[in-house]
């Protein structure tokens, strides 16, 4: 891993919370993530499953968590098994967790290595009446490949038929959603650097360079500082290419009098920022373009004043449409008469801002959580609305990170420019 150790504190907390909303007589198992297949003889980068990580810390691949809280045994009422390392692996893959790394990094006690388990599992589940298994639930997931988790709960249930099978992720829906002050550190972490890969770019762009150099740049400052990498491929969308909202080529030439969206972050330990700007390529906004981009940041403003403990998301939505309505009228782009007798349920302002405005941050970028459920102190979210106009070939979107405390919010991304003469300074600078 190249960011620094994290304290288990974190994820002994999050364990004992965890456990304490468990059924009696309940075992959990989570496994790490799959390593998946590149091409004939190459992997993807690993990437640990977020509820593993959640619960302790380890950024290893094949790697399983048991938790027991009433296990007749103490040895077995928190478990790690990992691979267990040898010279070949040492000498091809590089070091492993040893068992006290392991100790030092999850606060779990009781290590044993993978060839372990099955004997293990077998003589302490029988003791259980509930069985937690792990499954991606995260509702803007579609499932098509069987996960290790979901492997691992067909064996179980073939083996175990008379068991009460659990879904953890019931649990965690909760629970992850509300950040711990290690957690939200983490994250400001990641916010800093992507801040710092900013300001390096405004220093950086100008007419003739291409959207890919910028993307080097980011890249650049995000290893610098020891980021994990990019917390989802980056937008850098120059001109008409803003319009496409999840746009990813990044191989055009950004052209003088148009604006660039970027859309990038740092993930850092696992922890995501997500972050959006807009600015011009010669360093000067045109009228048309400041007019837009001031309305897109009064918006955003706005909605940042709505993101408290006890908003609702649809409700939150529907006054931030309100919101984009008046400015997107004061802009020409809609006609009042047009809005007083508009469908309600197909608003007339999607067709200028057309998803929405926020979403829960963490482990994931688009994170566990219950769009139904009001926000609550501990969230994380991201403030970020857009205009965007084919016509003219422009694109505008400015994002935030805002947290939730008990005494209101907190924006973790207020020390980056937004500003649109901020952003003209440093760019002539």
């Amino acid at each position: 891993m190249k960011y620094e150790p994290i304290s288990n504190e974190i994820f002994t907390y999050n364990r004992k919370n965890f456990v304490l909303r468990l059924k009696p007589s309940a075992i959990a198992i989570f496994h790490s993530n799959d390593e998946y297949p590149r091409n004939g003889d190459q992997g993807f980068l690993f990437k640990q499953n977020s509820d593993f990580f959640y619960l302790t810390g380890i950024d290893q691949e094949q790697s399983i968590l048991v938790l027991f809280p009433n296990c007749p045994n103490p040895l077995y009422k928190e478990v790690l098994f990992l691979r267990q390392t040898n010279e070949h692996i040492a000498i091809w893959e590089g070091h492993k967790y040893t068992k006290e790394e392991a100790q030092k990094a999850s606060g779990i006690q009781n290590i044993y290595w993978l060839g372990e388990f099955d004997v293990v599992l077998h003589s302490i589940i029988n003791y259980a009446e509930h069985i937690y298994i792990n499954t991606n639930e995260n509702d803007r997931y579609a499932h098509s490949v069987p996960y290790r988790d979901l492997r691992m709960f067909e064996a179980l249930r073939s083996k175990y038929p008379l068991h009460r099978y659990e879904r953890s992720a019931l649990i965690l829906r909760d629970l992850r959603v509300v950040k711990s002050s290690g957690e939200i550190e983490l994250t400001k972490k990641a916010c800093s650097i992507t801040r710092d890969a900013f300001i390096r770019v405004l220093k950086f762009v100008q007419p003739g360079v291409a959207e890919y150099e910028i993307e080097a740049e980011i890249t650049h400052e995000f290893l610098r500082q020891r980021a994990t990498g990019h917390a989802y491929n980056p937008i850098i969308a120059s001109g008409k290419n803003a319009i496409v909202l999840h746009y990813t080529e990044n191989n055009q030439v950004c052209n003088d009098g148009d604006v660039i969206l970027f859309d990038f972050a740092a993930e850092y330990a696992n922890y995501n920022a997500d972050m959006s700007r807009s600015i011009p390529v010669n360093g000067r906004f045109t009228k048309r373009q400041r007019d837009v981009y001031d309305a897109v940041l009064r918006v955003m403003r706005a909605a940042t004043q709505l993101i408290i403990a006890g908003t609702v998301m649809t409700e939150y939505q529907d006054e931030v449409g309100r919101i984009m309505t008046g400015e997107l009228i004061n802009l020409g782009l809609l006609d009042k008469h047009d809005v007083d007798k508009q469908d309600t349920k197909m608003p007339l302002y999607k067709k200028y801002f057309m998803h929405g405005t926020s979403h829960h941050l963490g482990l994931d970028v688009h994170d566990f959580a219950s769009r139904y459920k009001p926000f609550e102190a501990g969230n994380i979210l991201t403030c970020e609305p857009g205009i965007y106009i084919p016509a003219e070939g422009l694109g505008i979107r400015i994002e935030n990170n805002i947290l939730i405390t008990p005494d209101g919010n907190i924006d973790l991304m207020a020390d980056i420019p937004v500003e649109a003469e901020e952003i003209e300074e440093i760019m002539n600078g």
